[in-house]
């Protein structure tokens, strides 16, 4: 009996001898598929020093931020312009002109030189515009109208007939005296499809400088560190592997700079990688992605 007691005792033993060298060399496994990260940031103004990046917040991704970015873009789409232009209230005259126009802002001094006598007669926006604009008595010689709007219904034929005379004369008038049209941009404010073309973009551009922030942090974050008075930052123990190291939407500056990194890195299992950041491999924030 005390020798199977000897037995099991030293089996138990072989046991527990053989789970501590597992889990040991579990340990091992880990410390040697991980690697650290050290990088520096610096700003170089122009015609200046170049300066630390100073406790600024860095995020270790393991997706680029400008694809982030761009994955949120995808995600709300904006309109093309035709699509914008066909679902504007506005005459269809007007939808077709615009689509052979590369123009969206009506009220652009430089309007009168992109219309003809037909525009103002066949569209009725821009004629309505050209009726206000030569109002009250300020145009000599401009054609009044004869038509009744009475007469639509009760002798539609004699409508149509002075109404198309009308417009025949404006025409003829319109051709001989172009300079009438400077100015009638000014009565098109109420129609000008360009405001609202311009808050669908902005409003875009603020959803997108929102979300994909959160949408890096959330769901491709790895780490991230403040860096110090130097500008250096260390991360430890990342798993090996491909990542990106950036700052969102977040601009450093100095002096006249603003900058924004999204660099690629790769770390090596065991191994401290390096990466120094300068104005070499960032982006100019002026002109970045949200």
């Amino acid at each position: 009996m005390a020798t199977m007691s000897k037995v099991k005792r030293g089996a138990a033993m072989l046991a527990l001898a053989g789970f501590t060298f597992v889990a040991g060399g579990s340990r091992a496994q880990t410390a040697g598929t991980t690697g650290n990260l050290e990088f520096a940031a610096r700003i170089s103004p122009t015609a200046a020093r170049s300066e630390p990046v100073r406790q600024f917040t860095f995020f270790l991704l393991t997706k680029s931020y400008a694809d982030i970015a761009r994955d949120v873009e995808a995600s709300d789409k904006i309109p093309s312009r035709d699509e914008f232009i066909t679902d504007l209230k506005v005459s269809e005259e007007l939808r077709e002109w615009l689509k052979t126009h590369d123009v969206l802002d009506l009220t652009i001094p430089e309007m009168d030189r992109m219309v003809t006598p037909d525009d103002v007669i066949h569209v009725p926006e821009f004629l309505l515009a050209y009726q206000r604009s030569n109002s009250g008595g300020v145009t000599k010689g401009i054609p009044k109208p004869r038509y009744r709007d009475a007469d639509k219904k009760e002798n539609p034929e004699r409508y149509e007939r002075q109404h198309q005379e009308y417009l025949t004369s404006l025409k003829k008038f319109i051709s001989s005296n172009p300079e009438t049209v400077s100015g009638f941009e000014l009565e098109l404010s109420g129609v000008n499809p360009q405001n609202k073309w311009a808050k669908i973009h902005v409003d875009h551009t603020r959803k997108v400088s929102r979300l994909a922030p959160e949408l890096a942090q959330t769901k491709y974050l790895v780490a991230k560190a403040d860096t110090d008075l130097d500008g250096r930052a260390t991360l430890a123990g990342i798993a090996a592997g491909n990542y990106w190291i950036s700052t969102l939407n977040l601009d450093a500056a100095a002096g006249d700079t603003r900058l924004r990194w999204d660099v690629a890195i790769t770390i090596q299992p065991g191994q401290t990688t390096r990466l120094e950041l300068t104005n070499l491999n960032a982006i100019d924030a002026h002109a970045a992605t949200p």
